[in-house]
């Protein structure tokens, strides 16, 4: 994937490329507890967050006078990763408000062992020898998490657990079409698709929205602030961030630094806004982790994928 927005950038040292990888990944896992901060219906923050951050990232572009024409063709190959970013934040936001940033950004991350198997079934990759263990480790932390205290959650609570998985499967659509428009099939740069993905994904959102009823209008402060800084560390400074450090580093160094994500989004949960917590969630939670990274690894290096914005 081409993953470059400048062609004069100058090149990172190793230990600056894990320094922004790292700081990237950090941005990112303050993206879940933006959305509870917002307290406004989870498509109405998803819409904002794709129309500011898209609104930015555009900006950013023509002021760097890196814009390129946009053609039809670009708009087209845009639509597919649209629709499942969208679909990914209508999912996750959900998700956040009803089990949890902390809980809700972790399975949405259950999203690379989806990678690994596509990979596997349409672009015959190997699969790492540590795939399958690595499933039963985070399923058995999912368990500790989520499935030892089953019969105590109520409904919505259940439904958030399920639409956190069914982000993490958007998420996947997303990648993997995003991945395929930037593999020479189309001439804009990273950074400016990804703007103009993220404006399409706003219109698709915003019509959600008007079909639920829901209310877009920022009355408060507070709302407005928490939403401009979902769309700028989420949707922009997160992504310039990590897009320059990822192709500088390890595979396997890249997916330990992207479970920062997770795993802080779990302790800001906690510090926060006081989630219940016990030794058994924070095993599961360690044992989750430990399970994405097995799923990461693999016999040899791949290929680095865009992110978002768990986004």
């Amino acid at each position: 994937m081409n993953t470059s927005v400048s062609t004069t950038t100058t090149p990172l040292a190793p230990s600056a490329a894990v320094g922004r990888m790292a700081l990237g990944a950090m941005l990112l896992s303050t993206t879940s507890i933006f959305v509870v901060l917002a307290q406004v219906a989870p498509t109405v923050s998803a819409f904002y967050r794709m129309l500011f951050g898209g609104a930015m990232l555009l900006g950013w572009v023509a002021l760097g006078r890196r814009w390129v024409h946009v053609r039809a063709q670009d708009l087209a190959l845009a639509l597919l990763p649209a629709l499942g970013f969208s679909l990914d934040l209508i999912f996750w936001h959900r998700s956040i408000l009803w089990v949890g940033p902390g809980v809700a950004t972790l399975l949405t991350n259950f999203q690379v062992f989806l990678m690994a198997l596509v990979g596997w079934w349409v672009y015959r990759e190997r699969l790492g020898r540590w795939f399958l263990p690595g499933i039963a480790v985070a399923l058995a932390g999912l368990w500790l998490l989520v499935g030892a205290h089953w019969s105590l959650f109520d409904a919505r609570h259940r439904l958030g657990v399920w639409l956190g998985l069914a982000s993490g499967l958007a998420y996947t659509v997303y990648l993997l079409s995003f991945r395929r428009a930037l593999s020479g099939h189309t001439r804009l740069s990273a950074a400016q698709f990804l703007g103009l993905m993220s404006l399409l994904s706003a219109a698709l959102l915003l019509l959600w929205g008007l079909v639920e009823g829901d209310a877009f209008a920022l009355v408060k402060v507070r709302g407005w602030s928490a939403l401009l800084a979902l769309g700028f560390f989420g949707q922009v400074l997160a992504w310039l961030l990590m897009v320059r450090a990822m192709p500088l580093l390890p595979a396997s160094l890249v997916g330990l630094l992207l479970l920062l994500q997770p795993a802080l989004a779990f302790v800001l949960d906690v510090l926060l806004f006081r989630r219940p917590t016990g030794s058994g969630d924070w095993l599961g939670l360690v044992l989750a982790l430990a399970g994405i990274l097995l799923g990461t690894l693999r016999t040899r290096p791949a290929a680095p994928e865009p992110s978002d914005d768990h986004a």
